[in-house]
């Protein structure tokens, strides 16, 4: 089956959804049989991963909305909110799995697991890294920040999943082996939430334009005119995936206006159709 670029997002939360569902009902049952906090807190985590998938399909339906009256450079941003909402569950999730933790080590409680609960726990390895991968797989194909943010949530998952495998292996020689792969668990998925929120937060506080970004600019305006051109001033906003960009241009004092004017008009529609960046040019006259 091939999938359209455009329905990514969508297939990627639902089949998230779907998968993450069947593995939670399994991890807590799981969890409640044998008593391991590391598995009801990793159920709890994968069922997120479905809170946040819903996040996912709801950022990208707003994502693809036109520019309007309102929001004249369209919804892009949306994603970037969608962003922080999974990084927000995350944080919320590692926590909670940080604190349960502790409350195992202090009440000084061991656990048993049995058979099952091994079985669930390397089918739950296995489906979170071949979803982490499709997500990841998919959010390069069509350079998405949400669908990363998304094959992270589920690469923890598996992660910590791989660490209560250790744990359900080690369990019969260390009672203390439970809550302290809780609290490994806990701070890898702190980790993640950090890493997560970071680039999601930047772009909405501005960036400075990356440098190989700046140089290509700045090889465009040598191409479309010989005059010596002094480019400076940068600042660069991004809406998804429509980026507005501004920038000065030192020129010659003595050009007309019609001409500076068609020298940055020419510049811009270099920059459209090279870099898809949508710029405004300030012309100056050199001192």
């Amino acid at each position: 089956m091939k999938i359209k670029n455009e329905n990514l997002t969508f297939f990627e939360g639902w089949l998230s959804i779907g998968v993450n569902t069947v593995l939670f009902v399994l991890k807590y049952w799981a969890g409640i049989t044998t008593g391991s906090i590391a598995i009801i807190a990793d159920a709890w985590h994968t069922l997120s991963d479905s809170i946040s998938s819903i996040i996912v399909i709801l950022g990208d339906k707003v994502k693809k909305k036109p520019a309007d009256a309102k929001h004249p450079f369209g919804h892009g941003r949306a994603e970037l909110i969608a962003t922080l909402l999974i990084g927000v569950f995350l944080a919320i999730i590692a926590f909670t799995f940080l604190s349960e933790s502790i409350n195992r080590l202090q009440n000084h409680r061991s656990i048993t697991y049995s058979t099952l609960a091994l079985s669930i726990i390397i089918l739950s390895v296995i489906l979170k890294e071949l979803l982490a991968q499709f997500s990841q797989w998919a959010g390069k194909k069509i350079n998405s920040s949400v669908l990363y943010a998304d094959a992270w949530h589920h690469r923890s998952d598996a992660i910590a999943s791989a660490l209560i495998l250790v744990g359900i292996i080690l369990a019969p020689y260390f009672w203390w082996i439970d809550g302290v792969l809780g609290i490994i668990v806990s701070l890898l998925i702190f980790y993640v939430t950090f890493d997560i929120l970071k680039e999601a937060i930047n772009p909405l506080l501005g960036e400075k334009p990356p440098e190989k970004l700046v140089a290509k600019i700045k090889d465009i305006c040598d191409e479309k005119t010989k005059l010596p051109l002094n480019i400076h001033h940068f600042h660069m906003h991004r809406y998804g995936d429509h980026t507005e960009l501004t920038f000065h241009i030192k020129i010659e004092g003595g050009i007309s206006l019609e001409e500076a004017h068609n020298i940055a008009s020419d510049i811009e529609n270099s920059i459209r159709s090279e870099l898809n960046v949508e710029s405004t040019i300030h012309m100056e006259p050199s001192a």
